[in-house]
């Protein structure tokens, strides 16, 4: 964790914080996109590799981009509403996966390493799960603000790129009935079989959400209130660290279902509020695809992943070097001595 504390006191003031966010640095993403223009190549045929390096040049507020501090980091959470029975593994498989994690064990723990990026798992209050949506909020007001607060303080200025991921089990429940709270069309619509539910497990997945949207009716007016009646510990850390992110002008790359949803609330408040992040993937999971088509976020890569763990956005990581190494290295027109048309 970063030796900085940053304690939200009321989530009016978290909401303040939300409501005052960087724009990013128009002239460095001119100049990336002026450079983009002389290199040895027809305008534009390098596709989003080219937007990503104006993407980068945008928010680290640099001409030329750098890559030097990458860091994935991985939030752990447990949820009481896996008592509907929403998952297909018990809660403690979050602690052992949590150790798995420390041994280098895990899908993340590879892709970390193949993508240049530094791993940071951030377990929260393990040993007590949320509330049980369907019968209490997942969090009170000061349960979410901590959370919120822990994302909040574990990114730092020094960063040049940041991937988040999550590990808990029946998360998909909670991302599902933010889904559902945030975008509407009803809980069938959000929900999929998360770590392989059955046909009878993913029906009481939507019953739980229905009930839970149901029980926090008076909630659902309001962004953050949603975040901490429906939503848990790794998805309020998310939404923290996402909101540093923009804070610190360090870009985002954006995992799967349950991080996507975990931001969502900050795209409701601000109406630039994910621009500093891209969408590394969409994942298998049933409601990804649909919630960042409603988030105006197009994904870079889809490969039917649904691990979680961050690992689609640090798969992404190694287009996102590739795009600052073409942009840094590729010669000029003038350089190269080739005739442009």
């Amino acid at each position: 964790m970063s030796p900085q504390t940053t304690s939200f006191k009321s989530l009016e003031d978290l909401r303040a914080a939300c409501l005052d966010l960087p724009a990013g640095s128009d002239a460095a993403a001119g100049a990336v996109a002026r450079r983009q223009d002389t290199l040895t190549k027809p305008p534009g045929s390098l596709g989003r590799l080219e937007t990503i390096a104006a993407w980068l040049g945008r928010w680290q507020g640099r001409d030329m981009p750098k890559l030097d501090a990458v860091k994935v980091f991985v939030f752990a959470g447990n949820h009481g509403v896996t008592a509907q029975g929403v998952s297909a593994y018990p809660s403690e498989v979050t602690v052992q996966m949590v150790a798995n994690f420390a041994g280098g064990g895990a899908a993340i723990n590879q892709l970390a390493r193949i993508a240049g990026a530094k791993l940071d798992v951030i377990p929260l209050d393990l040993e007590h799960p949320t509330g049980d949506f369907t019968q209490i909020p997942a969090m009170d007001e000061q349960t979410f603000l901590a959370a919120v607060s822990a994302g909040y303080d574990a990114v730092t200025k020094d960063l040049d790129l940041v991937c988040f991921g999550e590990m808990g089990i029946g998360n998909t429940t909670p991302a599902a009935a933010i889904s559902t709270a945030l975008f509407g069309g009803g809980a069938e619509k959000w929900t999929g079989r998360g770590t392989g539910v059955d046909d009878a497990g993913l029906q009481r997945k939507v019953v739980a959400i229905e009930a839970g949207l149901k029980r926090h009716a008076d909630s659902l007016s309001d962004p953050l209130k949603i975040a901490a009646a429906l939503g848990g510990r790794e998805l309020a850390a998310i939404f923290g660290a996402t909101l540093a992110a923009r804070k610190n002008n360090v870009p985002v790359l954006l995992d799967g279902f349950v991080c996507t949803a975990a931001v969502a609330p900050l795209a409701r408040l601000h109406p630039t509020g994910l621009a500093h992040t891209v969408a590394a993937h969409v994942s298998a999971e049933a409601g990804h695809r649909r919630l960042l088509e409603a988030l105006g976020l197009p994904p870079l890569l889809d490969l039917g992943m649904r691990l979680g763990e961050g690992s689609g956005a640090c798969l992404a990581v190694n287009i996102v070097r590739s795009a600052l190494e073409c942009h840094a290295k590729m010669a000029s027109f003038a350089e190269a001595g080739v005739s442009e048309k």
